[in-house]
C-alpha cells in the first residue's frame, strides 16, 4: 500500500511563494549541507597533531567539556538505507548537538566495517570485484547519511578495508601475538619477557630441558601455550558449503551457517585462537564500572560463564589422566562413571584393541571392537550443533570407549564413554558422572543400566535408594551420606563443607585443586577467505612461524583472478579448507630479510575475521592521521581517558543494536585490555555508556504462498488487503529488502524533507523500544515544521514576523517549562518527549496570534538538535550571521518554571469536595487551615467531629469524619 501520504502543500504548488514545501525544505537541506561541509562545522579538534586547533599556545580545547558519541559500526549495503537504519544515526546526532550547544567540544563521526563474507559472495554473483562493490556501497551510503544532515566530523571517518587502517589492525594483532598473560601480575606483558625468564632459568621449561637445548620449533610450541594469539589444532565448524569455518556465534541452533544456511560439521584443524579466557574474570568484574543496561550486562555475564569448582584427576591405566572440572567435588564418591566429549584427545589413546569381557551389549552398541564404535559414533556426533547435542533428547546416546578409570576417593574403576551431550566448548570436555544428583546423569545411567549411588541425603522422603527413584536429587541444602573413604570422610557434613573438605585432600595428594572455569571460549580467529585482513606471520622452511616486523605492515590484501572462496559439496563433512589466497602462489612464496639473512617463506594464507576491524575503531576515530602510533596519548586521554565520572575511561555514549549486546562488545572489550595492559591506552574499558535503539519494524504482505509481495503495491480494500487482485495477509516484521517492506529515506526526503524524517523517527516513541513505521504520522512532523515557519516568517512575503513586544506572562511560563523540559529530554536521550514539548509550545504561539522575538529565539534553538536546517535558516532570518551549532541552549528561569497556582483536592471520606488554587509552595499546616476554612468544606463537615486530617501540600487534603 502506499508508504506516504501526501502533505498539504509538500510537494504540490502553492499560493504562498513563501510556505515551508518539500521543495523549500530541499533548497534549504541542501544548501545548508553545503555550508556545513564547507566550513567544517563539526570538525572537533584534538589537544595534539594534525587535528589540533591552529592557534597560539596555550588553547582552551583541553579545558572543554567534551563528549565521545559513536554509533556502532555500519555495514555498507549495496542496497542502500531503509528508514529504519538511520534511527540511532539521527538519535545520536541529536545529542551532539545539543552537547555542543551545552559547551561541549564533541567527536561524533561515522566509518565503515567493510571487510567480510557478505561483500565476497556478491564479488562471487556478480563478477565485481569486492573492492569495489564495497567503495560503491559506502559512497551511496554516506550520500543518504549526508541528506539526512548528520553533524559528522569527516575528516576522522573511516574504513576497514583503507589499507593504512588495516596496517594497525595487524599491528594490534602483532601486539597481542607477542604477549602473554602473567597470571600473578594479572596483565598481559610482553612475550620477550617470558622467553628472557625460560633463558635465565626463572621458569621451568615444560618437559625439563633447558631453553638453549629446544630447538627454534620447539620454543615456538612452548610459547603457543602462553601467547595471547596462537595457532592450534582445535574442534572447529566446518561449512563445506561455505568453504570457511565458523564460531559458534554463526552457527544456528539447528546447526547450520547463520549466512546461507549450509550444513555445519565438527571437524579438527589448525586455526588462530585469541586467548580471551584469560581475561574471563576482568571482563566480569568490570562490568560493574560500565553504565550499560542490567540485561546486557546479564548477557555478558553468561556467555563467559563463570562457575567456581574443582580440578579433577582420574588415572586411566598407567600413562594416562582424564581431568574434570566440577561445581560439585563433593559428590566424588557417587561418580560411577565418566564421559567424554567425542573429540576428545584421550579417546583414541585410552580406547582398547578389543572389548573386555564383561562388558554389556547395551554399552557397546553392534561395533565389533571398540575402536568401531567410537568411530561411528564421532561421525554421528559430528553432524549435529553444540545446541542439538545439548538438548534433552529422550533417547541418551552413547557408546563405550572399552577403557575404565579409577575414582581417586574410592578406587573403583568407572566405565568411560563418549557421549554427545558433552562438550569440548565447557570444561575440559570430560564429566565425572553422578547419576543420583545430575539429571542427564540419571537419564544416562537408566538408559546403559550403569550403577547409582546417593552421596547426597534426600529431604524429601524418598530414602537412599536410586533404584526406586524417578528422577535424581539435585538439592543443594542437604547433607552428605555414604562418602567415606581412605583419609577423608564427608558423611554429615553440608554440601559447602564437604566442597571445602573434598578440595583440599584433593589438593594435599595432588590430584586436584580448587579453580574457576568458564563457559567463555578461545576466540576462533581464523577465516578461510579473501575479503579479510591478511595476518602479518609467515612461515619458514622448517614451519616456524615469524611475525612480521612494524615496517613491513601493512600487509596488503593482494590482487587476484578468482577471489571466490573454495567450497565444497554442502554435506561433504570429510572435506578440509582451503583458502582462497593460497591459489596465489606469487604472493604466498616470498623473499624476506627478518634480521638473519634473504629467505624463503610463505605467508599465512588464513584471513581475519570481519570482527577484527571493528574491535578497535574508536581509538582511529580520535587519531585518524597518526602514522606514527596506533593513537597519541595525549588524544587518547583527552577522549577516552579515566575521569571522575567514569572510572575505566571509554567513549562518553556508543549508541547500537542489542544484536551486539556480547560478541561485538566482548570482543572489543578483550582487545581494549590488552592494549591497555601494554601501555597503549590509559583507558581501560572502550565504552563507557552504552545505549540500545529499538527498531522500526514495518508490515509484511504476503500471498497465499507465503511468499512476501511488495508493501507499496498492496492497497486496502474492505477491510482486507490486496495486491495485484489477489488478497494478502498482513503481519508484523522486521523492515528490509527480503521482506519487501523497505521505505527509503530518500523518498521520505523528496516527499517531505530530511527534518521532517529526523522529528517522525524521534517522536515515534521512546528511542529504546522498537516502534513500527507508520506513513500516515510522517505528515504531522511536517505540519509542525510549517507550522513553526508560519510563526516566524510570512509565508506571503518572506519577511521576518515575529515582535519586539515583551511576551505576556502565560507565555513567558510556557517557553521556560519547555526549556527546562526540552533540556532534560535531549540530555536523558528522550527525545519522543523533547518533540511533544517543542509542539506545545509551538502551538502556543499559534493560539497566541504573534511570536515574540524572546521567545521566538529559544524556540529555534531548541528545534535545532532535532530539525537543524530549518533552524538554521530561521536563525539566519532573525538575524544572526553565525551558526546555531555552537550557540548556548536556552537556560530556563526556575522561578517561571514553577506553576503561579496549584490545583488541590480537598476530599472527606473519599469524596471530592472542594478544590482550592493554591501557591505551590504552601506548607502542610497552612493547606490545612485553608481547606477547613473554605465554605463547601464547613458544609460538608457539619456537626461531625473531624478525627484525622491527611495533608499532601500542595495537591491533596483528606479528611477524616465521624
Amino acid at each position: 500500500m502506499s508508504e506516504t501520504t501526501p502533505a498539504s502543500g509538500a510537494a504540490e504548488a502553492t499560493t504562498e511563494p513563501f510556505r515551508y514545501t518539500a521543495a523549500l525544505a530541499a533548497d534549504i537541506e541542501s544548501r545548508w549541507q553545503d555550508t556545513w561541509e564547507k566550513e567544517g562545522t563539526f570538525n572537533a579538534p584534538n589537544p595534539v597533531g594534525p587535528l589540533a586547533p591552529h592557534t597560539a599556545a596555550g588553547d582552551t580545547v583541553t579545558e572543554k567539556p567534551h563528549s565521545f558519541i559513536m554509533d556502532m559500526f555500519p555495514y555498507p549495503s549495496g542496497v542502500g538505507l531503509h528508514v529504519g537504519h538511520p534511527l540511532g544515526y539521527i538519535a545520536t546526532d541529536v545529542y551532539a548537538r545539543y552537547q555542543r550547544m551545552t559547551g561541549h567540544n564533541v567527536l561524533h563521526t561515522l566509518g565503515y566495517d567493510a571487510f567480510g563474507l557478505p561483500a565476497e559472495q556478491h564479488a562471487v554473483a556478480t563478477g565485481v570485484h569486492p573492492r569495489v562493490s564495497t567503495e560503491a556501497a559506502i559512497a551511496n551510503m554516506r550520500g543518504q547519511l549526508r541528506r539526512l544532515g548528520l553533524g559528522h566530523d569527516s575528516r576522522r571517518s573511516i574504513s576497514t578495508i583503507d589499507p593504512e587502517y588495516y596496517r594497525w589492525t595487524q599491528w594490534i594483532f602483532l601486539q597481542i601475538f607477542n604477549s602473554w598473560y602473567d597470571t600473578e601480575a594479572d596483565k598481559a606483558r610482553p612475550i620477550a619477557e617470558l622467553i628472557a625468564q625460560f633463558a635465565a632459568g626463572e621458569r621451568a621449561v615444560p618437559g625439563g630441558r633447558t631453553w638453549s637445548e629446544l630447538s627454534a620449533a620447539e620454543r615456538e610450541e612452548v610459547l603457543g601455550e602462553y601467547r595471547l594469539a596462537y595457532s592450534k589444532e582445535v574442534p572447529v565448524n566446518w561449512c563445506p558449503g561455505l568453504g570457511t569455518v565458523l564460531a559458534n556465534e554463526e552457527v544456528t541452533a539447528d546447526g547450520r551457517s547463520e549466512r546461507g544456511n549450509f550444513p555445519v560439521f565438527k571437524s579438527k584443524l589448525r586455526q588462530w585462537m585469541m586467548r580471551i579466557t584469560a581475561y574471563g574474570d576482568r571482563l566480569i568484574s568490570d562490568l560493574d564500572l560500565l553504565d550499560w543496561p542490567e540485561a546486557i550486562k546479564l548477557q555478558q555475564r553468561n556467555w563467559i560463564g563463570r562457575s567456581e569448582g574443582a580440578r579433577v584427576d582420574f588415572k586411566v591405566g598407567s600413562d594416562d589422566t582424564i581431568t574434570v572440572f566440577t561445581t560439585r567435588p563433593d559428590t566424588l564418591f557417587g561418580a560411577t562413571y565418566m564421559v567424554l566429549a567425542p573429540e576428545h584427545e584421550l579417546v583414541d589413546a585410552i580406547v582398547p584393541a578389543a572389548w573386555p569381557s564383561e562388558t554389556l551389549n547395551d554399552w557397546k552398541g553392534e561395533a565389533h571392537t571398540p575402536a568401531e564404535a567410537v568411530a561411528a559414533y564421532r561421525a554421528a556426533a559430528a553432524a549435529k550443533s553444540d545446541v542439538e547435542r545439548q538438548m534433552d533428547a529422550k533417547v541418551k546416546t552413547g557408546v563405550f570407549t572399552g577403557a575404565y578409570a579409577t575414582n581417586p576417593v574410592t578406587g573403583k574403576p568407572v566405565p568411560v564413554f563418549i557421549a554427545d551431550y558433552v562438550l569440548m566448548g565447557y570444561g575440559t570436555g570430560a564429566i565425572m558422572a553422578v547419576p543420583a544428583h545430575d539429571h542427564r546423569d540419571f537419564a544416562f545411567a537408566r538408559a546403559f543400566k550403569l550403577p547409582v549411588q546417593c552421596v547426597v541425603e534426600p529431604t524429601d522422603g524418598r530414602g537412599t535408594d536410586p533404584h526406586e527413584w524417578d528422577d535424581a536429587f539435585d538439592t543443594y541444602d542437604s547433607v552428605l551420606v555414604n562418602s567415606v573413604g581412605e583419609g577423608i570422610s564427608l558423611d554429615g557434613l553440608t554440601v559447602p563443607d564437604a566442597k571445602r573438605a573434598v578440595t583440599e585432600w584433593l589438593t594435599g595428594r595432588g590430584i586436584g585443586e580448587g579453580t574457576v572455569n568458564y563457559r567463555l571460549r578461545d576466540w576462533l580467529f581464523s577465516r578461510q577467505r579473501y575479503w579479510g585482513e591478511p595476518f602479518p606471520i609467515v612461515y619458514d622452511e622448517d614451519g616456524v612461524m615469524h611475525a612480521l616486523p612494524e615496517s613491513m605492515l601493512p600487509v596488503e590484501v593482494p590482487e587476484v583472478d578468482d577471489y571466490s572462496p573454495i567450497t565444497f559439496d554442502a554435506d561433504d563433512a570429510a572435506s578440509s579448507p582451503r583458502t582462497p589466497l593460497s591459489r596465489n602462489e606469487d604472493w604466498v612464496t616470498v623473499q624476506l630479510d627478518l634480521g638473519d639473512g634473504v629467505k624463503t617463506y610463505r605467508r599465512e594464507t588464513n584471513t581475519m575475521p570481519n570482527w577484527a576491524g571493528s574491535c578497535w575503531y574508536e581509538l582511529r576515530y580520535v587519531d585518524p592521521d597518526n602514522r606514527a602510533k596506533l593513537v597519541d596519548p595525549a588524544n587518547e586521554a583527552y577522549w577516552l581517558g579515566p575521569n571522575a565520572e567514569k572510572k575505566a575511561g571509554g567513549v562518553d555514549l556508543y549508541v547500537g543494536g542489542q544484536e551486539h549486546a556480547v560478541l561485538h562488545l566482548l570482543y572489543a572489550r578483550f582487545w581494549h585490555k590488552v592494549l591497555h595492559d601494554l601501555g597503549h591506552v590509559s583507558s581501560v574499558e572502550p565504552f563507557h555508556r552504552l545505549f540500545n535503539q529499538g527498531m522500526i519494524t514495518a508490515y509484511v504482505y504476503r500471498d497465499e504462498r507465503g511468499f512476501p509481495v511488495p508493501a507499496a503495491e498492496v492497497e486496502e480494500v474492505d477491510g482486507g488487503y490486496v495486491w495485484q487482485g489477489q488478497p494478502v495477509t498482513r503481519e508484523a516484521g522486521k523492515m528490509g529488502k527480503s521482506l519487501k517492506n523497505a521505505v527509503s529515506p530518500d523518498s521520505i526526503c523528496e516527499e517531505y524533507g530530511a527534518d521532517t524524517l529526523r522529528l517522525y523517527e524521534m517522536s515515534m516513541g521512546p528511542l529504546d523500544v522498537s516502534r513500527p513505521w507508520e506513513p500516515r504520522a510522517v505528515v504531522g512532523s511536517f505540519r509542525f515544521l510549517q507550522r513553526l515557519w508560519r510563526n516566524i516568517v510570512s509565508e506571503e512575503t518572506g519577511e521576518v514576523v515575529v515582535t519586539d513586544e515583551p511576551a505576556d506572562e502565560p507565555t513567558l511560563r510556557a517557553l521556560h517549562k519547555a526549556i527546562d523540559g526540552i533540556r532534560g529530554d535531549l540530555a536523558g536521550l528522550r527525545f519522543n518527549t523533547a518533540v511533544a514539548k517543542a509542539i506545545e509550545l509551538n502551538n502556543h504561539l499559534v493560539k497566541r496570534g504573534s511570536t515574540p522575538r524572546e521567545v521566538a529565539e529559544p524556540l529555534v534553538l531548541m528545534v535545532a538538535p532535532l530539525a537543524p536546517h530549518v533552524a538554521e535558516e530561521l536563525w539566519r532570518k532573525l538575524g544572526h550571521t553565525d551558526s546555531l551549532t555552537y550557540a548556548d541552549f536556552p537556560v530556563a528561569d526556575p522561578a517561571l518554571v514553577v506553576d503561579e497556582a496549584v490545583t488541590c483536592v480537598v476530599q472527606i471520606k473519599g469524596k471530592v469536595k472542594a478544590r482550592l488554587e493554591v501557591p505551590p509552595t504552601i506548607s502542610d499546616a497552612e493547606l490545612e487551615q485553608l481547606a477547613l476554612a473554605d465554605p463547601a468544606v464547613v458544609a460538608a463537615i457539619g456537626d461531625a467531629p473531624v478525627r484525622k486530617v491527611i495533608v499532601r501540600a500542595p495537591k491533596l487534603v483528606n479528611i477524616v469524619t465521624g
